[in-house]
């Protein structure tokens, strides 16, 4: 279980939200909505442990998350709003590096099973950087499959610039680590129906 108690955020002299409260237990969709600038993508980074909070606190099964360590982070997978791939490694190499980064043990198969999952594989040995922006979110998305062993998914606007057959994909892989009891908290700016067995929204104030 992830909970949040008496979060606030300030960045710069502006406090972006207060008083913050929630718990997400197992199965549990977090959906955080709001304008742009309004906080969204800041709480997902606390929520991450990559953004202290200004004041409040973050436990994970009970314990604080910087005090859980390295437990914590064997637990989360995180996909931000850029989809952190080195442009000259291709698509099978940028998901190596991924899985290693994140200690996670994978070998070619899986990685090739990742990419037949985003529609990708034929394209394996292309560089990321001569993909379209829409390819490349599927790369991203493909170390997100990798990661289903992983409770916690933390993920800023995981739907951008794909198309509806990779949108669909996403949903149902969203959907189905909701219901094999793992937590998905997301920011999106589309209108895109995840099923959950519970489900929780932040809504913030332009």
């Amino acid at each position: 279980m992830l909970s949040v108690s008496n979060l606030e955020c300030v960045r710069g002299d502006r406090s972006l939200f207060a008083g913050l409260n929630f718990s997400l237990a197992a199965g549990t969709l977090l959906a955080v909505r709001g304008a742009n600038g309004s906080g969204k993508t800041s709480l997902l980074r606390i929520l991450c442990g990559l953004l202290p909070p200004a004041n409040g606190t973050i436990t994970w099964n009970g314990t604080d998350i910087a005090e859980a360590g390295e437990e914590f982070r064997r637990n989360l997978a995180y996909l931000g709003h850029l989809n952190s791939l080195k442009d000259e490694l291709s698509a099978v190499e940028n998901l190596r590096l991924s899985l290693q980064v994140a200690g996670i043990a994978g070998d070619t198969q899986q990685l090739l099973a990742a990419l037949e999952w985003s529609g990708l594989r034929e394209r394996r040995h292309q560089a990321c950087g001569s993909l379209s922006q829409g390819q490349r979110r599927r790369v991203a998305l493909a170390r997100l499959w990798l990661s289903r062993a992983q409770t916690l998914w933390i993920l800023d606007e995981p739907f951008t610039a794909l198309d509806v057959a990779s949108v669909e994909r996403t949903r149902i892989l969203l959907e189905t680590h909701l219901a094999a009891g793992g937590i998905v908290a997301l920011t999106t700016h589309q209108d895109v129906a995840v099923a959950a067995p519970a489900t929780h929204t932040v809504e913030f104030a332009p």
